[in-house]
């Protein structure tokens, strides 16, 4: 099992970011590092006029400042960019980092960050069809070997020239967001390389399940597709924290907070590498963690001590 963090970009001062990319990517054994696609702060309850920065160009600056911690946006609103533009920002960093991006995409969903910036936020059935024609569009230029012609509902191209290509061959790997059973893991099936869904264990299992049923009809070999989680950790014998981080993981996930504290990441070392190695039997091989800065350093250092050192062997 593998660990991954994802920074929040919002509240917090560049340096404070800067500082604890530094310190997972030098002294810690974490595998990956991921900033959100955001213009605003994202979560419940936020003040949306507080400050965000925004996740590729920080990903660039963060690329050129490490040299060994894989790293990505997790993950890109397909409504956000063009795709052929997208594709070209992420083949730039896959080059700043000497080969070490994770090309995140998913459906896009926070509504009041569309309207506020004065983009549309069509329906979710567009928003899914768009992920589809967006994520197969990338992967064609990304394994082009000339110009690309490709004519879309949504997107189109013109003998598009897609050089330099990106560091990693075949390309960065495509990670599609979401555990939507019907469309987004079909989309995933058929084009994306890397699965990131949220839920306990067994939920993920599910998910694991459907998404090998949609690689039998597309006829491809499941076991080609990293299986990843996204969701809170918490290493704590403080039972006010437990309960507090239980209960918002809780709404999220369906359960109940009680649930949540018996079948999540969230309790004592002990308790939260059992739920680990639970993640690994259903098939995951990568967990990648939510934290929202400003950052204590002596919570990573021992949730790296005490879980992700442990795994990596």
């Amino acid at each position: 099992m593998r660990f991954g963090l994802q920074t929040s970009l919002n509240n917090v001062e560049w340096r404070q970011v800067e500082d604890i990319w530094a310190f997972l990517d030098r002294e810690t054994k974490f595998h990956s590092a991921w900033t959100f696609d955001h213009f605003i702060p994202p979560g419940p309850g936020q003040d949306p006029n507080a400050n965000c920065f925004e996740g590729w160009s920080a990903l660039a600056a963060l690329a050129a400042r490490t040299s060994r911690i894989r790293l990505g946006c997790l993950v890109t609103g397909v409504t956000y960019r063009e795709p052929a533009v997208l594709a070209k920002m992420a083949a730039t960093i896959d080059h700043l980092s000497g080969g070490r991006l994770e090309f995140g995409i998913g459906a896009a969903w926070h509504q009041g960050e569309h309207e506020m910036y004065g983009m549309r936020f069509p329906p979710a059935r567009e928003r899914e069809d768009r992920l589809e024609e967006a994520v197969r569009l990338i992967r064609m230029l990304f394994d082009s070997e000339g110009p690309v012609d490709y004519e879309g509902r949504y997107y189109g191209l013109r003998r598009a020239v897609f050089l330099p290509k990106p560091v990693q061959r075949p390309h960065p790997p495509i990670m599609v967001g979401g555990g939507g059973e019907r469309r987004t893991l079909r989309t995933l099936a058929r084009y994306g390389d890397v699965m990131n869904v949220s839920g306990t264990p067994e939920m993920v299992r599910r998910k694991i399940e459907v998404l090998e049923r949609h690689c039998r009809e597309a006829g491809r070999d499941p076991a080609e597709i990293e299986k990843t989680t996204f969701g809170a950790i918490v290493v704590s014998e403080n039972q006010g924290l437990i309960d507090r981080v239980a209960a918002m993981s809780a709404a999220g996930a369906g359960l109940s907070p009680e649930e949540a504290k018996r079948q999540l990441p969230i309790g004592p070392a002990a308790h939260v590498r059992g739920i680990v190695e639970r993640y690994a039997e259903a098939g995951v091989t990568q967990m990648i963690m939510m934290s929202q800065g400003p950052w204590k350093r002596e919570v990573y250092e021992r949730i790296n001590a005490e879980v992700v050192e442990p795994f990596a062997g």
